[in-house]
């Protein structure tokens, strides 16, 4: 009897408190109606008043409201501003309600935007929290404006501040000086345990006091915090030092700026330990000591200039090559054992004799640093690179030098110096001298932290950048912290205009990949342009990944502006000729944007032939120079990709392929493949329609077929249907025909033929953009009987848009 007489009690509160409030709020209603000349309105009721003012008062009756029986606790919860309705989610909850519905209406009367129709929003509470407190932090909402968001009682950004899971930093960095001053210490603790992601949008020149707050409060959530992904979307015109300053945070490196406070949770975590001054060193792999500035400024700078001297030189000059001989190896592009070439411009690498403004400097060198330089040769034929050994005796003087080629000189010679560096028996690679200068040089030549003078810290493992042009700083920055950023797990990097900086990012990765730990597993690189063709691209990249699991690439248009020096056994087009097997790697996804012009299938199946653990290939414009061609990659993958599960072609011309499509359809062991806008049914349909039916009623294992943008019309639609009939062995679930002209009366028929086998419900069917509304009453009975098979998820689409394509099935 304790529980009714408890519900008996708690009724009886709530219905004093509504007498205690009834009259009061009659009164104060009835005076204005009085004076209304439309005479008095109808007064609230009794339990609305009572709800009103007990949400007015929850500070002092929150409690008893907690323990209000659930039918009257779901009628005063719609009352409730949005503090004490996230307060009594858990309540509510257990009392079995559901506040759903009201965090849904807040955020249609409130935020007044739509979600996108691809985001399936599981908690309207979260995602309401989340977005009420980004547009508290920047100030593009005024709390004060509804009732509903303001309550002295609490603090909007600590409240909401626990559902937060990803932030959006945009323009000038606004919310970064909120959130690290000390009224926000707790805000800003809330968000280092509840925050992954970290996104900046629109990012725009930024003052010093700006960038030294986004310090803190990188330091904060990254290195302190739960923070795992970070990324950059549409920055035009990158800032060098912020750019670099976010880079270096999220990797893990912490250098407290001028001026600012030391960290209290540094202190705490380092307490009963000295700070290491070698950790940023560790982090980066260097084997190599502090070198003095002048040699460490020197690489530095041929990094950057590397580049433009390329250009300079004349093609007919002959090239050299730097190789390691404890490994002999060096980077393997497009199937051959191709390296990459310095130019021959100093002397000392040429063999050439001294110019003439270099005597004096000779003179004035010491023996130890003379004693680094090769023999000069009396012939003008150039000579391989010679391997410099470490000096053992004291640095000369620096040297003085006049004259126009004196600087170029000076710069080649430092960088084969800091080669001569490396430990005995070794040689550098040229991707090391050229493409990472950066290791272990005195990053304040180029503007950059001095990493070797940072602690390390967390560092996150998701990194994406998205429309972020990457100058040769930047490339140099971003590919020297990769090289050893162990903890990265998935790479995006879309149209960054890479250029050649895609050798240093080849050169980085190989270096990444041999580190122990290496976890990156996801790498998506897309650009407009490609120094190097985009099958030889993904051969040198699943080389220096082999334990790759995804590969997302694409390149728009091919183009030969940012070709470097072209090696001897490059072909015409300046791709490297050859045909050496790549080694088997761990690719389960492959997916692949090809540019304009036919496709060499066989580098294409040496990709296929090395990835036996291929379970998703997706090709995008695809081209080939034959049916045969295409035939020999589906081919391959029959007998080398024995693991493949799902195949995806997109705006390929398969038109003449036909007798390709039924050998896949025959032989292959998929569960899903997609033929996107491939010209499938342009030739012959009444032929290849039977035969592609035949095929797949006799194809077990395939489970889902889209077919989107093929003109299929209804009659292919009709014959189609064939596949579910009583004597057929298929498994289809799946079937996508969206975009393939396929009119009310067609559709009818299709589901009338359903219904004749009497086909049990196979799944999704998907009918986008057909012609469905020409007869808006036909196409709702053909849905209608439809869904008694399938889930039907159709769109109402203008077909007026699509006239050329009517015309083209007549």
């Amino acid at each position: 009897m304790a529980a009714p007489e408890a519900w008996r009690a708690r009724s009886c509160w709530f219905c004093e408190v509504a007498a205690a409030t009834t009259m009061e709020a009659t009164s104060r209603e009835a005076a204005p109606a009085k004076s209304s000349a439309s005479g008095p309105s109808a007064p609230p009721a009794l339990f609305e008043l009572c709800g009103r003012a007990v949400s007015a008062h929850m500070g002092v009756l929150e409690s008893g409201v907690w323990a209000l029986p659930g039918p009257i606790l779901q009628s005063i919860l719609p009352l409730l501003n949005i503090y004490y309705l996230e307060r009594i989610e858990e309540t509510a909850l257990k009392k079995g309600l559901s506040t759903q519905a009201i965090w849904r209406r807040l955020w249609d009367e409130l935020m007044k935007t739509r979600p996108s129709s691809l985001e399936s929003v599981t908690c309207w509470r979260a995602k309401f929290m989340e977005a009420f407190f980004s547009h508290v932090l920047r100030g593009t909402i005024d709390v004060s404006s509804d009732k509903r968001l303001c309550d002295q009682r609490f603090s909007p950004l600590l409240h909401s501040s626990r559902h937060v899971r990803q932030l959006t930093i945009c323009n000038m960095l606004q919310g970064a000086t909120e959130l690290v001053a000390e009224p926000n210490r707790k805000v800003l603790e809330t968000l280092a345990s509840s925050l992954h992601t970290l996104k900046f949008r629109h990012l725009l020149f930024s003052d010093v006091a700006a960038q030294q707050s986004l310090r803190q409060l990188l330091h904060q959530l990254i290195h302190h915090g739960a923070v795992s992904q970070v990324s950059l979307y549409s920055w035009p015109v990158p800032e060098s030092a912020l750019f670099i300053l976010i880079l270096t945070m999220s990797a893990g490196f912490w250098q407290p700026g001028p001026g600012s406070l030391p960290c209290r949770l540094c202190g705490e975590a380092s307490r009963g330990r000295a700070p290491s001054r070698d950790e940023g060193s560790l982090l980066l792999g260097s084997r190599r000591p502090r070198r003095d500035a002048a040699e460490r400024c020197a690489a530095a700078l041929m990094a950057t200039r590397r580049k433009s001297e390329v250009k300079q030189m004349p093609r007919a000059v002959p090239t050299t090559r730097v190789t390691r001989r404890s490994t002999q190896e060096s980077l393997t592009i497009g199937g051959t054992d191709s390296k990459f070439y310095l130019p021959a411009t100093s002397y000392e690498a040429s063999g050439t004799k001294q110019p003439s403004s270099a005597p004096a400097a000779a003179s004035s060198a010491s023996p130890s640093t003379s004693s680094k330089r090769a023999p000069a040769s009396s012939t003008s034929q150039p000579k391989p690179l010679k391997r410099f050994k470490r000096a053992t005796g004291k640095k000369g003087p620096p040297r003085t030098r006049q004259g126009s080629g004196a600087e170029s000189e000076d710069l080649y010679d430092f960088v084969f110096i800091v080669a001569g560096e490396k430990e005995d028996g070794e040689e550098m690679e040229i991707g090391e001298v050229a493409c990472g200068a950066l290791d272990g040089t005195d990053p304040s030549c180029l503007g950059l932290p001095a990493l070797e003078a940072s602690q390390r810290f967390r560092s996150i493992s998701t990194l994406e950048l998205f429309t972020v042009p990457l100058s040769t700083e930047a490339a140099l920055t971003l590919c020297h912290l990769l090289s050893s950023w162990v903890s990265l797990e998935s790479l995006t990097l879309s149209y960054n205009g890479l250029g050649s900086n895609i050798f240093r990012l080849l050169d980085s990765l190989r270096a990444l990949s041999g580190q122990a730990g290496c976890r990156l597993r996801a790498l998506h690189l897309s650009d407009l342009f490609s120094p190097l063709p985009i099958l030889e691209l993904t051969r040198a990249i699943v080389r220096a990944l082999p334990l790759l699991r995804v590969l997302s690439i694409r390149v728009d248009h091919p183009s030969q502006r940012d070709n470097p020096a072209v090696p001897e056994n490059a072909g015409p087009s300046g791709h490297i000729i050859g045909d050496e097997e790549i080694p088997e790697n761990c690719l389960e996804q492959l997916e692949m944007g090809f540019p304009r012009g036919a496709q060499p299938a066989p580098l294409l199946c040496s990709v296929l032939k090395a990835s036996g653990s291929l379970q998703q290939l997706s090709l995008d414009s695809a081209t080939f120079a034959s049916p045969q061609d295409f035939g020999l990659v589906l081919q391959t993958l029959k007998e080398y990709n024995l693991s493949l599960k799902r195949l995806s072609f997109h705006d390929m011309n398969l038109a003449d392929c036909q007798s390709e499509v039924l050998f896949l359809l025959k032989n292959l062991t998929l569960q899903e493949i997609t033929f996107s806008f491939c010209r499938l049914f342009e030739k012959c349909p009444a032929q290849f329609l039977p035969e592609m039916v035949a095929a797949m009623k006799g194809n077990s294992t395939l489970k889902g077929l889209r077919l989107p943008g093929n003109r299929l019309g209804n009659a292919g639609l009709l014959a189609l249907a064939d596949v579910f009939s009583e004597d057929s062995s298929s498994s289809l679930c799946q079937l996508d025909i969206s975009s393939n002209c396929i009119k009310p009366d067609g559709l009818l028929e299709f589901a009338k033929r359903l219904e004749r086998w009497g086909r049990g419900a196979f799944g999704h069917l998907r009918l986008f953009q057909n012609w469905l509304d020409q007869d808006a009453v036909t196409a709702r009975e053909a849905i209608r009987r439809l869904r008694a098979t399938c889930h039907v998820v159709s769109d109402s689409w203008d077909s007026t848009q699509a006239f050329a394509d009517y015309v083209s099935t007549m």
